[in-house]
């Protein structure tokens, strides 16, 4: 009688705050804490299995073959604050991703996020942390044919959850503060021109030749040769903010979401100067950065 009071407890933990009424529930931490691999086929016979998995990094990614039965995606920060009950979570799809439905599941109460027809599009999806863990489903398939759902995710400090991965208003100018801030913060910092403007689907593309990197998260920009010291790339923008190519030097700055580089603040290099060395007089400067 106490084993089977003990057994329940267990099973109760696992699976509590989750979709397993009928089903049974399996514990499984990813190996790393960042990102999970997983196959179906480890659930043969057992096709109602429900699986708990723990993601707690600011990124990484899921891939599950063949999958069967269901997967619970629990994604937190690794370090617990009142902001963390704040974040976003972006999640974007490989194109290949496909056999199952994705759910926001708050407390046993399933809403869809992304049917399996809408992953292939790689198109990044939002929500908010508290708006519940995913509910990975799998559909029932005749055939074993190798299938597979894998995704990246982020996780983010934009309250305002909306789906380009850039600012919470990306076409606002920034301000004199915003923008030396922006120099010591953002995911990279470089000095530039504007060779090219692209108009995409939903975004504009500028490709940017770099004469002066000073900071980028990854690697964004690529070096244009090995004896030369410049660097290219592209930065995205929504397209409604109606990027257009101008000339001159810029120092763009900017958020790196799933390898992309997204433009935040953007001044001329020129201005910049003249703020930043005004600031450096009046001792206001939030950071250094070498201006040479």
């Amino acid at each position: 009688m106490r084993a089977s009071l003990l057994l329940l407890l267990v099973l109760w933990r696992t699976c509590v705050g989750s979709s397993c009424v009928g089903s049974s529930c399996v514990g499984q931490y990813s190996s790393d804490q960042c990102s999970w691999k997983g196959s179906g086929l480890t659930h043969e016979g057992h096709t109602r299995d429900v699986e708990q998995v723990y993601l707690r990094c600011s990124q990484g990614s899921l891939e599950w073959l063949y999958p069967t039965g269901a997967i619970i995606v629990n994604l937190r920060p690794n370090t617990l604050s009142p902001a963390s009950a704040r974040l976003t979570v972006c999640i974007k799809p490989s194109a290949h991703s496909s056999a199952t439905n994705i759910y926001l599941d708050l407390n046993g109460r399933l809403r869809l996020l992304l049917r399996e027809q809408d992953q292939a599009s790689s198109k990044v999806h939002c929500f908010g942390i508290q708006e519940g863990a995913l509910f990975i489903e799998a559909i029932p398939r005749t055939d074993i044919s190798r299938r597979v759902t894998a995704f990246q995710y982020e996780l983010t400090s934009n309250v305002h959850g909306v789906e380009e991965p850039s600012l919470a208003d990306p076409c606002q100018p920034c301000s004199d503060a915003e923008v030396l801030l922006a120099a010591c913060t953002k995911d990279f910092v470089a000095r530039g021109s504007i060779r090219q403007v692209q108009q995409e689907e939903e975004h504009s593309s500028a490709s940017v030749d770099i004469s002066r990197l000073y900071r980028q998260k990854t690697q964004v920009f690529v070096p244009g040769g090995p004896r030369v010291r410049r660097w290219s790339g592209h930065i995205k923008m929504p397209l409604r903010c109606g990027l257009q190519s101008r000339e001159g030097q810029f120092l763009f700055m900017g958020t790196v979401r799933f390898g992309e580089a997204w433009m935040g603040c953007a001044p001329p290099y020129k201005d910049f100067l003249r703020l930043y060395r005004q600031a450096l007089s009046q001792g206001s400067n939030p950071c250094h950065l070498d201006t040479d």
